[in-house]
């Protein structure tokens, strides 16, 4: 059955305007070219990726201090340090902590991490202080039209910092499924990055913490 134009429309349209700004800089922003081209957890979960985003941040902390962070993100929970007003304004009820809450860091496979009250991903994998992989499409209707992971990945450095490594990998399940992937991925290239700097700010400064009550 044919889409309603006015329902393509606006998907088209960011189409072209990802297209204008450059996909590739906005897909990879912030990863190494080794990086991108690294297998990474979860990367086996959907093996035909008709879409693979890498993103990356340099966190001036270690990896075990960064991981809190991670563990307690989600609606309900830590939020997702990200734009919360923009994300309430569509009802999805975010609010990001300050702070680390011992309640939420008990991540395990099968679990959820609420994207909103009623839209969740389940978590399909976690190492501890290395790794989370989330897994599930938005739903429209009855089902999604794509499957996803979405990938937190943190590799220490010899220096003491930490890289923080996402990667989003879909798969199309419909024909039209590139009119919701490309705007939901060009709106999580907003977020992601606004996030990845969220969890290495509050990661460095409880870690500038840690070290000035040490003195």
């Amino acid at each position: 059955m044919a889409l309603p134009l006015r329902t393509v429309a606006v998907p088209l349209a960011v189409l072209v305007t990802v297209k204008a700004i450059g996909w590739r800089w906005m897909a990879h922003w912030g990863a190494t070219t080794d990086e991108i081209a690294a297998e990474l957890p979860g990367d086996e979960l959907v093996e035909a990726s008709d879409l693979t985003t890498t993103r990356a941040v340099t966190v001036y902390a270690r990896a075990a201090e960064v991981w809190p962070w991670i563990a307690q993100l989600g609606q309900g929970r830590g939020g997702f340090y990200s734009y919360d007003a923009l994300e309430n304004l569509v009802g999805c009820d975010i609010h990001s902590a300050q702070e680390i809450v011992p309640a939420w860091q008990d991540v395990v496979v099968g679990g959820e991490v609420k994207l909103a009250p009623e839209v969740a991903m389940t978590v399909v994998s976690v190492e501890p202080g290395r790794s989370l992989v989330l897994r599930g499409g938005i739903p429209l209707g009855r089902s999604a039209p794509f499957d996803m992971t979405w990938a937190f990945v943190l590799r220490e450095e010899p220096d003491g910092t930490t890289r923080l490594i996402t990667r989003e990998r879909y798969e199309h399940l419909r024909w039209w499924a590139p009119l919701v992937v490309v705007p939901t991925s060009a709106v999580s290239f907003v977020m992601s990055r606004r996030m990845l700097h969220g969890i290495a700010e509050r990661a460095e400064i409880a870690a500038r913490a840690v070290v000035s009550a040490a003195v």
